[in-house]
């Protein structure tokens, strides 16, 4: 191996030891959640940097499930937590879809 495969090798391993950190410490649950998709990020980038430098295009599949798997999961967390908003707010009893000028309009039609 080269000095810059092992270069970038560290510095993926030092940017997941960070995001390990920040996992582990926290303190909210958004907190976790970012370092969640960074860590899936960061894996993504060590397959493809294994894929270039070995010239390995078998890990390309696995690539793209990590790659799908980071963006399902921001997603979903994302529309949990912008729930949890919703039916925190004053008005817990309105349909949370529909903003409240477009309820007026639906109302009045």
């Amino acid at each position: 191996m080269t000095v810059v495969a092992y270069v970038l090798y560290a510095f993926i391993g030092g940017g997941a030891l960070l995001a390990l950190v920040r996992l582990a410490r926290g303190p909210s649950l958004l907190d976790r959640v970012v370092a969640t998709d960074t860590l899936l990020v960061i894996i993504a980038a060590g397959l493809a940097v294994y894929a270039a430098l070995e010239r390995d295009p078998t890990v390309v599949p696995v690539l793209v499930v990590v790659s799908l798997l980071a963006f399902v999961g921001s997603v979903s967390i994302a529309r949990y937590v912008g729930g949890m908003l919703v039916r925190t707010g004053t008005d817990a009893g309105r349909d949370a879809r529909l903003p409240v000028a477009a309820e007026e309009r639906e109302a009045g039609a």
